[in-house]
């Protein structure tokens, strides 16, 4: 396990390189001038021009991208453009509050996707089995933006029950943080909550057909015993995979929902550099976000071995 876990990690960095390389690539090609958006439309051509000269923009692009490369090896990120800011404590201020809001959600989606699916793989064909995949089908179509809108209307706006936007530290108020991120974590674990519950409930289905379910069938075990302890411990490792994937989608959600909601975390971070044309945070937010999901599809390959006997490394 300890060797195959270095080799992972070792397979890591060539994905981070590249992954820098075409990131900072594309951010260059936006259009537009960052000394514009910096100076503002009447800065005179001298003084962007001394701007440019500040920022390293007038260097070649390899040239800037090997210095960027360079930093990130001595674990620097650079400074913010904007605010000259070290962007490594800008992230840290706001991966708290996305790494919270991710948790919940993932939490909110498992508990919720899970016991959803293993209920419409019982209830196979039944009305109940049916109503799961309707709801499952809206979450998946509904976007995330249509979503919290409406969450914002019937229970921040009409309820008046939880609030509509804003974000509270967990250590300033523990009860008021958690207020505030129900609304947040519902919008973006309900897809995954439906992508859950419909890989749950297929891979129940194909386990219910194998023979090993149709021995403890036979022995007059109770139904239950055979679902929860049997069935369900052999048809959890493909779910734990479409979990890890959806951590990528989740954390794209959170860019969306953040706005949405104004929560200041990593999502609102990204918005508010492309708009600012701050682009060394937009590339050290990326990047950490990039970093987060390799690294939980890593916990996923480990999980398995864990959940699994049967899978070595």
């Amino acid at each position: 396990m300890t060797g195959y876990l270095i080799r992972r990690l070792l397979q890591l960095i060539p994905v981070v390189l590249i992954v820098s390389m075409v990131l900072f690539i594309l951010l260059r090609l936006m259009p537009g001038d960052p000394t514009v958006d910096i100076l503002g439309q009447d800065a005179s051509a001298a003084d962007r021009a001394s701007l440019r000269t500040d920022l390293g923009l007038d260097a070649p692009l390899w040239k800037q991208f090997t210095d960027w490369i360079s930093g990130l090896a001595h674990g620097n990120l650079g400074t913010s453009w904007l605010t000259g800011e070290n962007i490594s404590s800008v992230l840290g201020e706001r991966l708290a509050a996305t790494v919270e809001l991710g948790v919940i959600a993932l939490l909110f989606a498992v508990l919720i996707g899970i016991p959803a699916g293993v209920l419409a793989a019982v209830k196979r064909r039944k009305t109940t089995d049916n109503a799961l995949n309707s709801v499952g089908l809206l979450a998946l179509s509904a976007p995330h933006f249509y979503l919290a809108a409406l969450l914002i209307l019937v229970f921040g706006l009409w309820l008046k029950v939880l609030p509509p936007s804003g974000y509270v530290p967990f250590s300033d108020d523990p009860v008021e943080n958690l207020r505030h991120m129900v609304l947040p974590a519902i919008t973006i674990g309900s897809t995954i909550a439906a992508v859950t519950m419909r890989q749950t409930r297929a891979a129940l289905l194909a386990a219910f057909n194998e023979d090993y379910i149709r021995t403890a069938e036979a022995s007059g075990l109770s139904r239950r015993r055979i679902v929860g302890v049997y069935a369900l411990r052999n048809a959890i490792v493909p779910v734990v995979t479409v979990v890890a994937l959806q951590i990528g989608a989740l954390m794209s959600a959170t860019v969306v929902t953040e706005t949405v909601f104004t929560v200041p975390g990593m999502g609102t971070l990204i918005v508010n550099g492309i708009f600012s044309r701050d682009l060394p945070v937009v590339q050290g937010a990326v990047l950490m976000v990039v970093i987060f999901v390799l690294l939980v599809n890593l916990l996923a390959d480990l999980i398995y071995a864990w959940l699994d006997p049967r899978i070595t490394y």
